[in-house]
């Protein structure tokens, strides 16, 4: 869970392309990360795949001023617009960008090849026609944080009680690292993202490390690693996460946002 999304770096380094902030080359080479290659099919113009260099400077001359993120979810459409199609699209894949201003959205599709630890990754990134529409349940930062802060404590009253996973050592080792090994070469956000959305990123991929511990048979609470858990015991973290993991979702996404909603700010 503290995994960055791939549509969240090609959000947070596109950003920081239009607004001046990174070189095109260089954005392309933090979008990609650790995959092998990137490539962008659909886009207006072109009559097949292009590199990402050239697809983010397309998408500008395109009139886009800004990406979005959307992750939603089954149920919760978060900071999608429509229609339809492009909806289902990136809801089968749990992410998209979409660009404003010029009424495309990127949804990523992922190959892999190798064998494991050397897996060889290739992404290509669907650009579809969206309705030019404010994205679903999309909250501000100041929101988000504050949404993020109450459903921590919420959801570490709720695992002490259960004496499950997220509340004990074993728990916080684990966090830990998880914590490392996204800190390895990793930077957060892009360039010109103001401190305030950095924090409620971190915090909320802090959130989703616990979530997925929880989630993970053994626990904190005195039980080996790996011991059996009751399907009620299953259901009742299900109840006791699912508010939490969206609230989780909701700050990532006004995260990765806040250069786009400040510019918006900015003009009204």
């Amino acid at each position: 869970m503290l995994d960055e999304h791939r549509s969240g770096r090609l959000t947070a380094w596109g950003n920081a392309l239009i607004a001046g902030f990174a070189a095109p080359d260089d954005a392309a080479h933090h979008i990609t990360g650790d995959d092998a290659v990137h490539r962008v099919v659909g886009l207006p113009g072109e009559s097949g795949p292009v590199g990402l260099t050239l697809a983010l400077g397309r998408l500008r001359a395109l009139g886009a001023t800004g990406l979005r993120l959307a992750l939603p979810a089954p149920g919760h459409p978060l900071g999608l617009s429509g229609p339809p199609g492009f909806n289902a699209r990136a809801l089968e894949a749990g992410e998209a960008v979409v660009a404003t201003g010029a009424a495309l959205g990127l949804v990523p599709e992922v190959y892999e090849a190798g064998p494991e630890g050397d897996l060889h990754v290739e992404v290509v990134w669907h650009c579809l026609p969206v309705r030019d529409a404010p994205p679903a349940d999309v909250p501000s930062l100041g929101e988000a944080e504050r949404e993020l802060a109450e459903a921590l404590r919420e959801a570490t009253e709720a695992l002490t009680r259960m004496d499950v996973a997220g509340s004990g050592p074993v728990a916080q080792a684990a966090l830990e690292a998880y914590r490392a090994r996204a800190e390895h070469g990793r930077e957060v956000l892009a360039p010109g993202y103001p401190p305030r959305a950095v924090r409620v990123l971190e915090l909320a991929q802090r959130v989703g490390a616990l979530i997925a511990i929880a989630h993970e048979p053994g626990d904190g609470g005195g039980r080996e690693h790996g011991a059996a858990v009751s399907a009620s015991e299953i259901a009742a973290r299900a109840r006791a996460l699912r508010p939490v993991e969206r609230t989780a979702r909701r700050a990532q996404v006004a995260a990765y946002n806040a250069i786009v909603e400040e510019r918006a700010r900015r003009r009204h």
